[in-house]
């Protein structure tokens, strides 16, 4: 049975992060949320479906962006926002998936019935087979769930045993500490696991005196150079430093000097100048509000950070206000703290923003990726053209 992963109306809940990716490639926990719906399923996808405006995409060990009539039979659809908390369905009859009675899929063994893009596009909660499953989990709506679910997602992720630290290592707690392949512990830091594990990928550098606590997972190739680290996931090949609570680096991103980084969530190849800081508390310690263009939403909670797409930049000394959303490709820099919402492909300080002009974004960031022996392919460059040139609309 193929694994599709539908993304649907419900993308548009994680922006700013997806504009340019799919939900299911967002960091949570240890794992992408494809990579987890995998391990689920007990198979790769064969690539996302409901996602038209993001074909194109493409990274490294992610599965293509699909159309309608490219879905075989026997198959199951499932969200990417979707997590799983008991068993894969396994039934003979066609049937639409929910949780919580929310629509989430469909699993279907013939072709009797196959989803149109229209379905597809809308997540389809009135199409379908009219027999349903109800599955056990939970499904994710917006970027700040992510952030304030992490935290006990990292202590269900994580698994292995636990190793033994180093001489010149200081431990506190019983929670494990899980290393992979040639970790560098890092002479004088400090692992304190009382709340939770502490997982660190392969070839993970920790540089001296740093003070991690879990729970906390940093992926494959990632530097830490001090500072105290909590509660968090930072993805591969990023390289991390000061202060980080709370909150979630998808990869290949810097925060390499000092700063606080507070219930956030970073995109790829995201920069963040020296000093860069955001607020995650209002003074009146009242309920966030969070625009990403479209008005004010509520985000439920008192503790509510930043949220930076792909290939955002901060210049040295940016401050940025609590629950701010800086769009893909924005840079924004000169010491004066932007808007609460950044459009695509921004340029400029504080309120003086101008739309960066393509070229030079492309060239900065063939430069940025180069750096890790990553190249921006044309797929990849025809996407966020198309981001671009609707940088002031919704699609």
């Amino acid at each position: 049975m193929k694994l599709y992963l539908l993304e649907g109306a419900a993308r548009w809940g994680f922006r700013p992060l997806t504009r340019t990716r799919p939900a299911g490639e967002l960091l949570y926990g240890c794992h992408l949320q494809r990579e987890r719906l995998e391990r689920w399923a007990g198979q790769a996808a064969e690539g996302y479906v409901g996602a038209a405006a993001l074909t194109g995409f493409e990274e490294p060990g992610a599965p293509p962006v699909l159309q309608a009539d490219a879905i075989e039979t026997p198959c199951l659809i499932v969200s990417s926002a979707f997590v799983p908390g008991g068993p894969c369905p396994d039934a003979d009859t066609a049937s639409s998936l929910t949780c919580d009675g929310e629509h989430v899929g469909w699993l279907l063994p013939d072709p009797d019935w196959i989803p149109t893009e229209a379905d597809l596009a809308s997540s389809g909660e009135a199409s379908g087979p009219a027999a349903t499953v109800e599955l056990v989990g939970e499904v994710l709506h917006a970027p700040w769930d992510l952030v304030s679910g992490n935290a006990s997602r990292i202590a269900a992720d994580s698994d292995g045993s636990d190793a033994e630290a180093p001489p010149g290592i200081l431990r506190i707690g019983s929670h494990p500490v899980i290393v992979g392949n040639d970790v560098d512990w890092g002479t004088g830091s400090v692992f304190d696991t009382r709340d939770g594990p502490i997982v660190l990928g392969d070839r993970v550098r920790v540089e001296p005196h740093s003070h991690l606590v879990g729970p906390l997972f940093i992926g494959a190739d990632s530097t830490l150079l001090g500072g105290a680290i909590r509660t968090s996931s930072i993805g591969p090949r990023c390289k991390v430093r000061g202060e980080v609570d709370s909150s979630i680096i998808l990869g290949f991103s810097n925060k390499a000097h000092d700063g606080f980084l507070g219930h956030a969530y970073l995109g790829r190849w995201v920069n963040l100048g020296a000093l860069t800081t955001n607020s995650d508390l209002k003074n009146n310690y009242s309920e966030v509000r969070v625009d990403r263009g479209n008005g004010l939403e509520r985000t439920g909670s008192a503790k509510v950070g930043a949220f930076l797409g792909d290939h955002v930049k901060t210049g040295i000394g940016t401050l940025l206000n609590t629950g701010c959303v800086i769009e893909v490709g924005s840079n924004v820099f000169g010491g004066q703290m932007p808007p609460r919402y950044v459009p695509p492909f921004s340029w400029g300080s504080g309120s003086a923003l101008e739309a960066y002009d393509f070229d030079r974004f492309v060239a900065t960031a063939d430069v940025a990726m180069g750096r890790r022996e990553q190249t921006l392919d044309q797929g990849m460059r025809a996407l966020l053209r198309r981001a671009w040139e609707t940088r002031s609309g919704d699609s």
